[in-house]
């Protein structure tokens, strides 16, 4: 079985288009239509059906889609282990949200190495959106999020919060704050529910960002108000100026580990989530 199969078989399910998948995967059409021939006569099976109103996977293709996924995630499970091997006893791949990242990686790396002396370690900062689709793919080990994909083939655990506050250098409440200076912040999903129709009058700020580090960094240099972490807000706060809004709520924010489903009950990747929660426990700030 050539992999190349398989991840264009995939990326077909999703696109449901030979013509996008092709652009995503930098293939001429071609290529994509002779690597779909090849795994159906390989199964025996068409996988798909093109007509006017596009392509649609056969019950074949329905029922190939999960074994697809596992082989896939296999497979670059067998590929990364071989390659660790040397000076090392394993290898893990940890995904972590921005800005969960941003103020104590150092110490959370140093938990996993404490756990794992003999490892090696890749740190991937990223959005949780694409570290599920890692997850999925065999890329990521684990991953530490705010938005958990309910997807048949992962396990989401909560494992911790932490929190966001307004703070301005301008304002002491929210009817004072003026939307020219007001950065509109997209942390997530469950961030964003409560906020926005709070904001809703802040709906039309020229600025936003959904990482934590650029909005501080944007504070700092213009001024204005924006939620930020509860660590942020409390350095500067302390430090550059800045103050409360004194009727904004708190905004909290749940802290998810995920991983394959194959490996939620794996003794290694339990005990790298438990350190995980013990540091989430332990910062001042962070829930």
């Amino acid at each position: 079985m050539q992999i190349e199969l398989l991840e264009t078989f995939l990326d077909l399910m999703e696109t449901k288009s030979f013509n996008r998948t092709a652009d995503r995967l930098n293939l001429k059409q071609s290529t994509v239509s002779a690597r779909i021939n090849t795994l159906e006569a390989m199964l025996g099976k068409k996988l798909f059906t093109r007509s006017r109103a596009g392509t649609q996977p056969t019950p074949a293709g329905h029922r190939l889609l999960d074994h697809a996924r596992a082989l896939r995630h296999q497979w670059n499970e067998a590929r990364r282990s071989v390659a660790s091997t040397g000076n090392f006893d394993q290898s893990m791949r940890i995904g972590i949200q921005h800005d969960l990242a941003s103020n104590h990686i150092a110490d959370w790396v140093a938990g996993f190495r404490t756990i794992l002396p003999k490892a090696a370690f890749y740190i991937d900062l990223d959005f949780s959106n694409q570290m599920s689709v890692d997850l999925l793919a065999g890329e990521l080990d684990l991953s530490i999020l705010y938005t958990p994909k309910n997807l048949p083939d992962l396990h989401n655990e909560l494992i911790g919060e932490v929190g966001y506050r307004l703070i301005s250098s301008k304002a002491r409440r929210i009817a004072e704050i003026e939307p020219a200076s007001y950065i509109f912040t997209r942390f997530s999903p469950a961030f964003e529910k409560v906020h926005n129709p709070m904001m809703a009058d802040l709906a039309e700020a020229p600025l936003s960002s959904g990482q934590n580090i650029t909005v501080c960094g944007l504070l700092s240099s213009l001024g204005g108000s924006a939620y930020v972490l509860e660590e942020s807000a409390s350095e500067m706060v302390a430090s550059q100026g800045f103050d409360y809004v004194d009727d904004a709520p708190r905004i909290p924010q749940g802290v998810y580990c995920a991983m394959h489903l194959r490996n939620r009950h794996s003794h290694v990747h339990r005990r790298l989530l438990e350190s995980v929660r013990r540091q989430l426990a332990a910062d001042p700030g962070r829930g």
